[in-house]
């Protein structure tokens, strides 16, 4: 087994009509999460995305965030980022599981997520991951974002309202 797999990275899709995507951002690590957020919205701008940036108290946060700013429908995308480094408590798997589980409920729901969050031992880790010039975890969340939302696009997807649509008596 070769020390250093291959990895296959995907050109950036393009679009005819303009993207807009929300940054979550979970700053509890300071410079890990604006290694993040270079990396995105460096990735953003080479797909012509628009950005808008939330900042929530911690990775936990950031799914209901996601799921609110989704509810309004004013965004095709969305980007998950934050770091979650182990401790010596479960606070940390409960933290990794929840935050994960929350954004696969969200995105098995029709929401167009990439998902940023490191999960990670050490705070070195942690550096190599977010660092736009190393592995380029945000960059790479907000290139899965944006697949997502020309998937979503290809096929044809159309946003539903909430709640219900008193003139037509139907779910909206």
């Amino acid at each position: 087994m070769a020390a250093h797999p291959e990895h296959t990275i995907l050109p950036l899709p393009s679009f005819e009509r303009p993207v807009k995507l929300a940054l979550v951002v979970a700053p509890y690590y300071r410079a890990i999460a604006e290694a993040l957020v270079a990396g995105a919205m460096a990735t953003a701008a080479r797909a012509g995305a628009a950005v808008e940036r939330f900042d929530v108290p911690g990775a936990l946060e950031i799914p209901p965030a996601i799921a609110l700013a989704d509810r309004m429908g004013r965004f095709d995308g969305f980007v998950a980022l934050g770091c979650i480094i182990r401790g010596e408590t479960t606070h940390y798997d409960t933290v990794c599981n929840d935050s994960s589980r929350g954004l696969m409920l969200l995105g098995l729901g029709g929401a167009a997520i990439g998902n940023g969050i490191l999960t990670v031992e050490n705070m070195a880790q942690a550096e190599v991951r977010a660092d736009p010039a190393g592995q380029d975890k945000g960059g790479g969340a907000a290139a899965a974002a944006l697949h997502l939302v020309a998937m979503a696009r290809a096929f044809g997807a159309t946003r539903r309202g909430v709640g219900f649509n008193a003139h037509l008596g139907t779910p909206g």
